[in-house]
């Protein structure tokens, strides 16, 4: 899924310092595709990987389990988890009621 985030990115305009993801996106091209968009990689490298390069931002990889604490604070409601909702404005606005009460009302 890292190749249509990146194109999203291009779109916009937009270019983040750093792009964190987990040992499923280590993978030489990713990371060279990273850097050719002058975004640092934040991935970590699997036990198997040979030929590891560049040092690694433990302190940056800690910070994305915000991220992932967020979306799974979301998945307590079946709803949004299974994605019910056949259009997207649906679920969109399913997303926005649970957000609301999972972290202002509850």
């Amino acid at each position: 899924q890292v190749t249509p985030l990146l194109q999203i990115i291009e779109q916009h305009g937009w270019t983040p310092e750093k792009l964190a993801g987990d040992k499923g996106y280590s993978a030489g091209w990713v990371r060279e595709l990273l850097r050719q968009l002058g975004i640092t990689p934040v991935i970590a490298h699997r036990d198997n990987e040979g030929g590891r390069q560049g040092d690694f931002d433990r302190e940056s990889y800690r910070q994305r389990n915000v991220v992932e604490r967020c979306f799974n604070g979301l998945k307590w409601l079946r709803r949004v988890a299974t994605r019910y909702e056949k259009l997207a404005l649906h679920y969109l606005g399913m997303l926005k009621l649970a957000i609301l009460y999972r972290f202002y009302l509850d």
